[in-house]
């Protein structure tokens, strides 16, 4: 996973991200000094707390976030974690919460007046620790609270972690916060002593980092929610994914995430090329909904790690050298040197299942099929003619091509099973006819609305046509397609 080692047992225990990755210029030395400072007792701090402020339990490395909404809702704003997150500008593809420098992003789009956030101070300095926690206490009074990034604990695997903090007791010397990573984390109290040694972040032996983003600033307006898949949901498939050994690079491009083995900057060109180009072209002419849930991109950069990693992820050996889809794993498990047109054809039945999940397979497969070499068209996707092609015209002219009505009855058993090596390749140039004269989307979206009282879509298919003589159709149909040339 994408977070370092030392912080991984207590990651896995509190849910909560290592903040370190963003807390300091990237010339700082990470290293962690061991000598603590010494502190006196407080004098002259009176007693304060912030009452009435709702505890929310955070996500899974989503402290920083959880506390944001704790004030927020203090505040009488409905802005949610999941949305904090989403202002924080976070990647997705790193699977975990808002560093510090994200939540500062964040905290001032919300309209948070934040100030200076990394104080440092010499190593071992109580007086300008206690200088800091002054200030902290002095924003306290104003009815300021503030986010903290500290350790967690005193284990020696401890990880960073937000809190926020509410208050100050004179008469413990405690202070007063909420803990985002448990549920009843309401108006924990903490000794001044404990909070102090735990606050400093010890990247450098001569000097510590100190970080407080303080909260003042009126209720913010809620920002509009996004429609389908939230940033904050692609970060909690990505930090859930089951990985393959090796590097693997990771693009979130609605609503897949990209994995793949090769270079970074070339599956990063998948993903742009393919993926997405493919799913904006399909969606603005014939998918409404997309997929019900996150799906992964499996880009395997050849085949012996097609094979491989298909077998050790999935326990199946693949079926074709190419790709396929697997709705038992919500996986498009591809072998990306044959090429983008696979990924294509497969990225249409997640697709086809959240639309039109009676579609027949004849249909299903005619479409995918159709993409599998496809260009634009005045912004349209398009199929052109492929391999597929030799094979219907030898069929054609030995006249063992099935009637349309026949074959739009086949069932699926009958499609996949029972193929007499044309099922494709019919499907495909049918709809491909249909394609080039200017019909196609038309009869996609007549056969679904027609669905349920046409379930092959054959009549929707005379309708479309103009209710022709369908035998005579299909011998226009036969020629047209014999006329065609491969690209």
């Amino acid at each position: 996973m994408l977070r370092p080692a030392l912080f991984a047992t207590v990651v896995l225990a509190f849910g909560c991200q290592d903040a370190r990755t963003s807390a300091l210029p990237p010339t700082s030395i990470a290293r962690r000094a061991t000598s603590g400072p010494r502190f006196a007792p407080l004098s002259g701090y009176e007693s304060v707390i912030l009452k009435g402020v709702p505890h929310v339990h955070q996500k899974p490395d989503f402290c920083g976030e959880a506390a944001t909404e704790s004030w927020l809702s203090a505040l009488g704003s409905p802005v949610d974690q999941d949305q904090v997150f989403a202002l924080s500008g976070m990647p997705p593809e790193r699977g975990m919460g808002a560093t510090t420098r994200e939540l500062k992003v964040a905290l001032e789009r919300l309209g948070f007046d934040i100030g200076p956030v990394w104080n440092f101070v010499p190593a071992g300095d109580a007086s300008a620790l206690d200088a800091i926690f002054a200030e902290l206490h002095g924003d306290l009074m104003r009815h300021v609270p503030s986010i903290v990034c500290m350790h967690y604990d005193r284990s020696p695997s401890t990880t960073e972690h937000f809190r926020l903090v509410l208050g100050y007791d004179a008469a413990t010397d405690e202070v007063i916060y909420h803990e985002p990573a448990q549920a009843d984390g309401a108006y924990r109290r903490m000794a001044r002593r404990e909070f102090i040694e735990l606050w400093p972040l010890k990247y450098d032996a001569q000097r510590w980092t100190v970080i407080r983003l303080p909260l003042a600033g009126g209720a913010p307006a809620a920002p509009p929610r996004p429609r389908g898949f939230t940033p904050a949901d692609f970060a909690e498939h990505v930090r859930q994914l089951r990985r393959p050994k090796g590097p693997f690079t990771v693009v979130v491009e609605p609503p897949f995430v990209v994995l793949g083995d090769d270079l970074p900057e070339t599956v990063k060109g998948h993903a742009a090329r393919v993926v997405r180009w493919a799913v904006d072209r399909l969606k603005r002419d014939f998918f409404a909904q997309e997929p019900e849930r996150i799906l992964d991109v499996w880009l395997f950069k050849d085949g012996a790690s097609y094979e491989s990693n298909a077998l050790s992820l999935f326990g199946e050996r693949p079926s074709t050298p190419y790709g396929y889809y697997s709705p038992e794993h919500g996986a498009l498990v591809m072998n990306i040197a044959t090429g983008g047109g696979t990924l294509v054809h497969e990225i249409v039945h997640p697709f086809m299942a959240a639309n039109f999940p009676n579609c027949p397979a004849w249909f299903n497969e005619g479409l995918g099929s159709l993409f599998e070499q496809a260009d634009e068209r005045q912004g349209h996707i398009v199929g052109l003619p492929n391999w597929r092609l030799p094979g219907l015209k030898r069929a054609i002219r030995r006249g063992t091509v099935p009637s349309f009505r026949e074959f739009t009855r086949t069932s699926t058993h009958a499609f996949y099973e029972e193929d007499p090596g044309t099922n494709y390749a019919q499907a495909r140039y049918l709809l491909y006819y249909l394609q080039e004269q200017g019909l196609l989307v038309r009869y996609f979206h007549d056969f679904l609305a027609h669905a349920k009282q046409d379930a092959t879509g054959y009549r929707s298919l005379e309708r479309v046509l103009g209710n022709p003589d369908m035998t005579a159709f299909q011998a226009r149909w036969a020629s047209f397609v014999l006329g065609l040339t491969q690209s």
